[in-house]
């Protein structure tokens, strides 16, 4: 999962997917867009959880791991519920009614801050991470890169042009990047650096060679009926790959 913007715990389940069965989770940066339900994601996996899920390893930039310190660590905003659950028989039993074993554990996840120029391997794909430019130095922003056997996706997050997300998108299949809205309105009320909007994300997908262009993080003007289809003829005259406006639940096939 990327990211952990509000509501995010109920749009999985509202997806099909449970907390449990999300092992790793990455973040791009930390405005609260992209984090205000990192509480509830990670209180819900801990108080679903059996034993029997794998083990959550998040990543991010910092202050990723002070974060969740102070969400649940042992004083942090939330301790005081999860060592009542910990604690109180009833809590207990429901743990246990679930199949999980006495005593409850208390919450556990490997956390780290990654920064550009890191890699995460696993058995089946790899994560390589790099700068994206958004309101630095007041937060960093990072851009994550997944090849797999399956093939490669670029999750740039909230990223105006820059080198570093089109040299790590360079020949991959999906690149994910926000658009917030036409170019021209961007360019002309000062809302533009830091952020993509439409001819800017087109040119990015198009200087990094990527055979799909998926736009998230739209605001209202794009929203409006008849915009998106000006938005999709704008970036088409620059872009000739696949053109895909994301919505909430959406499932869109990658490759």
């Amino acid at each position: 999962m990327f990211d952990c913007g509000p509501a995010t715990t109920y749009k999985l389940v509202r997806a099909g997917l449970f907390p449990t069965q999300i092992d790793y989770l990455f973040f791009t940066h930390h405005h609260f867009d992209h984090n205000a339900d990192y509480a509830c994601f990670l209180l819900c996996r801990w108080d679903q959880s059996t034993g029997r899920e794998n083990r959550l390893h998040v990543w991010g930039p910092e202050p990723t791991a002070w974060i969740t310190e102070r969400l649940v660590g042992p004083d942090g905003a939330f301790s005081h519920d999860w060592k009542a659950r910990v604690g109180a028989p009833v809590s207990q039993s429901v743990h246990a009614n679930r199949g999980g074993s006495l005593p409850r554990p208390e919450p556990s996840f490997d956390v780290d801050d990654v920064e550009p120029g890191d890699a995460i391997e696993h058995n089946h794909w790899i994560v390589k991470i790099e700068a994206a430019h958004h309101v630095e130095p007041w937060l960093e922003s990072l851009a994550y890169r997944v090849d797999s056997d399956g093939g490669s996706i670029v999750f740039a997050g909230d990223t105006g042009p820059c080198q570093s997300v089109i040299a790590l998108a360079r020949g991959a299949d999906v690149l994910v990047v926000n658009c917030w809205d036409h170019q021209e309105s961007m360019d002309e009320n000062g809302e533009a650096p830091g952020q993509t909007g439409t001819l800017d994300a087109a040119r990015m997908a198009l200087a990094a060679g990527v055979e799909k262009l998926i736009l998230t993080h739209t605001g209202p003007h794009l929203c409006a009926p008849g915009s998106r289809e000006k938005g999709i003829a704008d970036i088409a005259r620059i872009y000739p790959g696949e053109i895909v406006f994301g919505n909430e639940l959406m499932h869109i096939p990658l490759w």
